[in-house]
């Protein structure tokens, strides 16, 4: 772990001298940033009256305005309280080109030791895998993650405290907190020295700066984020601008393709019993979702499957079960210009329900293994990766207590080239099939590989894939009603 020990005392003369060359490398580097797909992340934590604030000013003073950010980290507020931890960070990350300035973090929230009951070692272990996870997850996407503690003794801390308080400009930010924290300041310290270790990473590591002078304090943060982002816009420069073409997929685990390949297509489902059954399971599926309304559980539906295998008319059926206020449906498509300037999963985590809500995603974030993967738009390891960053997304919605139900809508390569036959002749349906549909239809068994490995290796307990065979349009309606509804109930434990 990195320490700049800047000299204690910065004359205000050797200060004005080097700002100048120090600021016009820092905008000639973010020139430079914004014609590259790299994004940077600056992380600005320490002790209380470390001078986070004065740092964020100064850099604000010396940057291009229109290529960076500033997001302050307060307490949550209840729509933040309503989702997971990591929805409010994801948000606010930095797109391709920009720098984002984070003054907390999720490291406040590691930190935190007020408001509630001490959090148990199992919880901090975890939040602590959580944040190298995400952490690892953004460096291996092109962010440049820039972490620095501010570091202030106790006595340096008292000094500036005093300092603070005897001004009557500067008196409030002297809170009861910030007294406190000097009371508290070895251990703190502490425990901080001990995350600090815990998160240090090759794609993330910690740099720990004397901040006992304001003027040597600002040069070095400035100097660190000069000699890291040139760096890593050399390495960006370096790298091959597009990803190879894919080879032939290989089955990463057949069990998931047997699965697949051995589901029964044969269903019948006449129009009388559909309509029978129909009303018993939408107002099953009713009362479960307002159970889970009441219980403050959200939901999540995500629906995957073959082109034509009946996704929009399973939603329709699906929704007509849930009050219109309560849900949304997300549409995904191919990702707009800001989408791609971010993480593939950024997009996803936007629209992430509050508690009691619903969201239903036509297609979701496995396009990243499934079209993503066999046309080339990401490179081999993205792809292999994104197995693992998935099923964290999930189990993060899940450990919420959002309630995650996934559905693969399967129907025979026959089945689907008579449904887009008849799409072809009807007016009404020509909008919903192209050129395209036609094109992936002929990569069937690479398709069929890429699903079974993303039955295999993301079938969770806490996000289990239901197959819906759906031949028969009845039959997969009914059994979608079904399979929601039971989910819930399971999850609520009805």
């Amino acid at each position: 772990m990195a320490n700049a020990r800047p000299d204690h005392r910065l004359s205000k003369r050797i200060y004005d001298a080097r700002v100048p060359a120090l600021r016009e490398q820092l905008v000639q580097l973010q020139v430079r940033l914004k014609e590259s797909p790299a994004k940077v992340l600056l992380i600005l934590a320490g002790e209380e009256a470390g001078g986070r604030s004065e740092v964020i000013n100064t850099l604000s003073g010396w940057l291009d305005p229109r290529g960076f950010e500033t997001v302050a980290f307060r307490e949550p507020s209840d729509e933040e309280r309503e989702r997971p931890l990591m929805w409010r960070f994801w948000r606010c990350l930095p797109a391709d080109g920009r720098l984002g300035i984070f003054a907390g973090s999720w490291y406040t929230e590691l930190l935190r030791s007020h408001d509630g009951p001490p959090r148990k070692p199992a919880q901090t272990a975890r939040l602590v895998e959580r944040i190298r996870h995400f952490e690892k997850l953004l460096s291996d996407n092109g962010t440049l993650i820039i972490k620095v503690w501010l570091h202030l003794s106790k006595a340096e801390q008292r000094t500036r405290l005093a300092e603070l308080a005897a001004n009557p400009d500067t008196a409030w930010r002297v809170t009861p907190e910030a007294r406190r924290q000097h009371r508290l300041h070895d251990s703190l310290a502490r425990t901080a020295a001990r995350l600090r270790k815990a998160t240090h990473s090759p794609g993330a590591p910690w740099v720990v700066i004397d901040a006992a002078d304001s003027r040597a304090r600002n040069l070095a943060v400035a100097d660190l984020i000069v000699r890291k982002l040139a760096a890593h816009l050399k390495r960006v420069d370096s790298a091959p601008a597009r990803p190879p073409r894919p080879a032939a997929p290989k089955s990463l685990k057949p069990a998931g393709l047997a699965r697949l390949l051995a589901l029964p297509l044969d269903q019948k489902l006449s129009s009388a019993e559909y309509e029978s059954k129909r009303e018993k399971w939408l107002g099953r599926l009713n009362r479960a979702t307002r159970a889970a309304q009441t219980a403050n559980r959200s939901i999540i539906f995500v629906f995957e499957g073959w082109d034509a295998a009946g996704k929009g008319g399973a939603i329709r059926r699906l929704t007509s079960a849930i009050d219109a206020r309560d849900y949304r449906v997300i549409p995904v498509a191919k990702p707009t210009d800001e989408e791609k300037a971010h993480h593939y999963l950024w997009r996803f985590w936007r629209h992430v329900p509050r508690a009691g809500l619903v969201t239903i995603y036509d297609r979701s974030w496995y396009g990243r293994v499934l079209v993503e993967r066999l046309e080339g738009f990401c490179t081999e390891p993205e792809w292999r990766r994104a197995y693992g960053e998935i099923n964290d997304f999930e189990g993060q919605l899940a450990e919420h207590g959002t309630i995650v139900v996934k559905f693969w809508m399967h129907i025979s390569r026959d089945e689907q080239l008579n449904r887009f036959r008849e799409r072809e002749k009807t007016v009404y349906k020509r909008h919903k099939i192209n050129a395209e549909d036609w094109r992936n239809r002929r990569k069937w068994a690479a398709y069929e590989i890429a699903v079974g490995d993303m039955l295999a290796l993301t079938d969770k307990p806490v996000a289990p894939w239901h197959l819906i065979p759906a031949n028969n349009k009845r039959h997969a309606r009914l059994q979608i009603l079904k399979t929601a509804a039971k989910a819930i109930e399971e999850a609520l434990g009805l």
